[in-house]
C-alpha cells in the first residue's frame, strides 16, 4: 500500500480512463487525493462529464509514469460517498481543490474511492509487473 501511495504522490499527474456516455473510451488527467483506511480517494465536480461517466460505468483504470520509466496502473470500481471527514481533509490538504470548491459542503463537490482496487507497477526491464491487491 505504501509503495502505491508514494508513487502516486511523487507523480501527481495521473490519467484516468473511463467509458464515455457515448460508449467510447475517455482519458483525462486526474489527481490522487489521499489514502484513508485502505481506500484510495479522488474528487470531482458533479457538473463534469466524468461524474456522469463514473455513475454510468463505475469501473476505471488510472495510469501514471515516473521520470525513471516506471509506471503504475490502478484499477477498481468507483464508489461515491458523501464523506464529510474526507472532504474536509481534502480541503485542508489541497489548495487547488479549496480554490475550486471553496467549502467541503459545496453541493457540486464529490468524493469517491476505488473498491476492489488492484495496482501493478512495471518498468522497462522486462521483469513481470508487481501486483498489489488493495482493499
Amino acid at each position: 500500500m505504501e509503495v502505491i501511495v508514494r508513487f502516486l504522490k511523487e507523480n501527481p499527474v495521473q490519467f484516468l480512463a473511463t467509458i464515455g456516455l457515448d460508449g467510447k473510451p475517455k482519458v483525462r488527467p486526474f489527481h490522487f487525493m489521499m489514502e484513508d483506511d485502505g481506500k484510495f480517494w479522488f474528487c470531482t465536480s458533479n457538473r463534469k462529464d466524468v461524474y456522469a461517466e463514473l455513475k454510468n460505468a463505475p469501473y476505471v483504470e488510472l495510469s501514471v509514469a515516473s521520470p525513471e520509466h516506471t509506471w503504475l496502473r490502478l484499477a477498481g470500481k468507483v464508489v461515491f460517498e458523501n464523506n464529510m471527514a474526507i472532504k474536509n481533509r481534502i480541503m485542508d490538504e489541497c489548495e487547488m481543490v479549496r480554490t475550486v470548491f471553496r467549502t467541503a459542503d459545496n453541493p457540486v463537490f464529490e468524493v469517491f474511492y476505488l473498491e476492489e482496487a488492484i495496482a501493478s507497477v512495471s518498468n522497462l526491464t522486462g521483469s513481470p509487473a508487481k501486483k498489489y491487491h488493495l482493499v
